[in-house]
């Protein structure tokens, strides 16, 4: 239990622990319930404490289990943060992925539209633990690390789809889609953050959705066909 102690009172400033073995899932279904527990408690008492104030202690306890257990799937609580920071991400992406992968028969700017809304109602409910995620993601290399290699799926996506728009003749075909790509996922991400975390945008979602599509639409110059 000292050792356990020490490990949660360590600053975060001090070298963050290595991924282990901890983070494969466990074999058994009963294994696999309890650390899906844990991780959805972290989140919770993440997003109530904040990272600093979060304890193992206090996240094993809204998980129903005992301090001790919480060691047997994580290494501290910066781990199971980095669990959480990824599972928001992949519902955050979601949405976006189920649009731009879909054989819609919505035009570019109906197609736009649909997933600036889903992006946002997302964003929205995740808010939060968003936030915390991009201020911890400043000084943790492995969240920094989640969020890239989910930005850099995204924006591959998204280029894939200018890419075939330029094929049909339905955006600017001087642009380069990786930078395109890359500029409005970077626009999305940041107003979403300065909207809904930090306050600093007052606008309606249907507002919010208007604009954003309105803006995609003239950097890509969009037409429907």
């Amino acid at each position: 239990m000292a050792k356990a102690r020490a490990r949660e009172a360590a600053p975060v400033s001090s070298a963050l622990p290595q991924s282990s073995d901890k983070t494969v899932a466990p074999r058994s279904s009963k294994g696999a319930r309890t650390r899906e527990r844990l991780v959805e408690a972290a989140k919770e008492v993440f997003e109530e404490l904040g990272f600093l104030d979060a304890r193992v202690s206090d996240i094993a306890e809204r998980a129903g289990q005992a301090h001790g257990s919480f060691y047997y799937y994580f290494d501290s609580k910066e781990e199971v943060f980095r669990e959480v920071a990824a599972a928001v991400d992949n519902r955050l992406a979601a949405p976006l992925d189920d649009v731009i992968k879909a054989q819609s028969k919505l035009g570019p700017k109906q197609r736009v539209r649909e997933a600036m809304r889903r992006h946002f109602e997302s964003y929205r409910e995740e808010a939060r633990i968003l936030g915390l995620i991009e201020h911890v993601s400043r000084y943790d290399s492995e969240v920094n690390a989640i969020r890239l290699a989910r930005h850099k799926q995204y924006t591959e996506q998204v280029a894939e789809t200018i890419r075939q728009l330029q094929r049909k003749k339905l955006a600017d075909p001087t642009l380069d889609p990786m930078i395109t790509a890359a500029a409005l996922g970077a626009l999305t991400y940041r107003f979403a953050e300065l909207w809904l975390v930090h306050g600093a945008v007052e606008c309606s979602l249907e507002h919010a959705i208007d604009q954003v599509t309105q803006i995609f639409s003239n950097a890509l110059r969009l037409k429907d066909g």
